[in-house]
């Protein structure tokens, strides 16, 4: 009969490698994208009329599971209600100011002008909301899918 000794750093070591994911997800692609090339990813409108939100996928896909980010460009005088997404997200003001607050009543007072270069989150399951003024807007927003927008009723 053979005995085997496991040491308790080994039985830790075990039960550490037995919690970690079987494998590491697969890497994204090599992208070097110039804004006029980012500007052709983006489909055409469906009608004549632009949508007031119109979102552009730059790497990944939010609807499966994995990195993703997307461009989205927010037509002036555009107001987003309360809100919430499944993923944690962080997102970067490219272009315009972005007026947002946090919260699943939109409250006009607690907006806080966000200028281009500003950043910001959106928690997982925590409602927020938004609007533009008399400019457009271009946010890109990064998360990790799958992701969906599920609006706060009043």
């Amino acid at each position: 009969m053979i005995t085997v000794r496991l040491s308790p750093g080994l039985l830790a070591l075990a039960a550490i490698a037995a919690c970690l994911p079987a494998q590491a997800d697969e890497p994204v692609p090599m992208q070097r994208l110039t804004a006029a090339e980012i500007a052709a990813l983006a489909p055409p409108p469906d009608s004549g009329t632009p949508a007031a939100v119109h979102m552009t996928v730059l790497i990944g896909d939010p609807t499966k599971p994995g990195l993703y980010t997307v461009r989205v460009n927010i037509a002036p005088h555009t107001q987003v209600r309360p809100h919430t997404h499944r993923d944690n997200r962080s997102v970067t003001v490219i272009s315009g100011t972005w007026h947002m607050g946090y919260g699943s009543t939109f409250d006009a007072k607690s907006l806080k002008d966000l200028p281009p270069g500003s950043f910001y989150t959106e928690p997982a399951a925590q409602a927020h909301f938004a609007q533009t003024g008399d400019e457009p807007v271009v946010i890109w927003v990064t998360g990790y899918g799958p992701s969906d927008t599920k609006f706060v009723m009043p």
